[in-house]
């Protein structure tokens, strides 16, 4: 019996219609076949979100075909039949003997395929930051009649506008995380042990609403007193107390999509520079959106945001945020001074306002957003607050 294919998540012309732009580029650098080796954009481009990238695959797109071929460890293959919206006959699982092979890897079956394809002596394409430099050499030495080209970041920069349909999974996403979010007001109390509150938290993630449950987890950081200076520990073993600081950063995800959220927790009454901060981060935060339309540029709105801090007495010395959708960051754009990405419809941004001030200072709260044809519209319906939860 064969592997059945699952539901997919987008229509086949969705991603024909992503396939094509990555083509033209491809046409634009005289490049005839593309070896994609980001699990991102190989989840963009066919649907596969399967956990196989800690060997080498490799999704190969040719000018030649309207579809691309997958090239993964045998055992995968099932879940990509099931996954990619492409014909099964396309999944090729390379033998076990090419795992933990001193001389030979999964990358040497997709050079066979290539020879065979009649690709010996054309442009081939490699995501170089996404292989080992001794598989870039490997192309170049088993391949010597061929031009063997980095394409970058290209198809990043391509995934970096949405589709209304990439834009609805967005949606779906944050309103899981906004229901974290919510979850996590309701278990945070002196006493409580900060994994029971994760797992609780995490529990609320997953379920998701509206029936649309979150398919990963991605980002889950949860940083209390006396460690919330810190900016990535997930949990300790340690509770809750009247007077802890909770900064939250959470995120839903919908078949890889997905939208972050951050807020702050006070069990009780939180210090005076710690509401400081806040006021100055939210008219910050708001300062930042007002100038978020098409045709501004990234560095516009760090800059907005930097200047209202400033004007209530801090700073935040790390960036204002970064180009969010398949995966927690898209490796492009980022909101700081200086960066010159002009800001189209339909791009997507997670503004971060995280501020890890001093060793004993440390503060979160962010939204994630898209461009709209005049501005910005934020995915989360929860306020823009400091959480201060009575203690039980």
């Amino acid at each position: 019996m064969s592997m059945p294919k699952g539901p997919q998540v987008f229509p086949r012309t969705e991603y024909l219609r992503r396939l094509s732009a990555v083509k033209a580029e491809m046409k634009r650098r005289e490049i005839g076949v593309l070896m994609v080796t980001s699990p991102a954009n190989i989840t963009y481009l066919s649907g596969y979100t399967s956990k196989s990238g800690y060997v080498p695959q490799g999704l190969v797109v040719s000018l030649k075909e309207e579809e691309p071929t997958f090239f993964t460890r045998h055992m995968d293959g099932p879940a990509a039949m099931h996954q990619m919206f492409i014909d099964s006959g396309r999944v090729i699982g390379y033998p076990e003997e090419l795992i933990a092979n001193p001389d030979m890897d999964g990358f040497d079956a997709v050079i066979d395929f290539l020879h065979d394809k009649g690709f010996a002596s054309s442009g081939v394409g490699l995501e170089a930051k996404f292989v080992s430099a001794q598989t870039v050499e490997k192309f170049k030495t088993r391949m010597p009649k061929a031009r063997v080209v980095d394409f970058g970041a290209g198809i990043h920069w391509i995934r970096g506008i949405k589709s209304d349909l990439e834009i609805a999974l967005m949606r779906e996403a944050a309103a899981n995380a906004d229901a974290g979010m919510m979850r996590a007001k309701e278990v945070i109390h002196p006493g409580a042990r900060e994994a029971d509150a994760a797992a609780e938290i995490i529990a609320a993630l997953v379920r998701g609403v509206n029936g649309k449950p979150s398919t990963d987890l991605s980002g889950f950081y949860l940083c209390a007193s006396p460690r919330s200076a810190t900016a990535h520990i997930r949990w300790s073993e340690d509770v809750f107390r009247q007077g802890s600081q909770i900064n939250l950063e959470v995120g839903g995800v919908r078949h890889g999509y997905t939208s972050a959220l951050m807020r702050t927790f006070s069990i009780g009454k939180p210090s005076d520079q710690l509401r400081r901060v806040h006021e100055g981060e939210v008219a910050g935060l708001e300062a930042a959106l007002a100038v978020v339309k098409p045709g501004a540029v990234c560095g516009d709105v760090a800059a907005a945001f930097n200047a209202t801090l400033k004007k209530h007495g801090f700073e935040k010395k790390s960036r204002c945020g970064y180009a969010i959708g398949i995966d927690w960051t898209e490796p492009t754009a980022s909101l700081k001074e200086g960066d010159r990405t002009v800001l189209k419809p339909n791009m997507t941004f997670h503004l971060m306002l995280g501020n890890w001030i001093d060793q004993d200072l440390g503060y979160v709260i962010s939204e994630t957003f898209r461009v709209t044809d005049t501005g910005a519209e934020t995915f989360s319906k929860l306020p823009r607050e400091l959480f201060e939860l009575d203690p039980i």
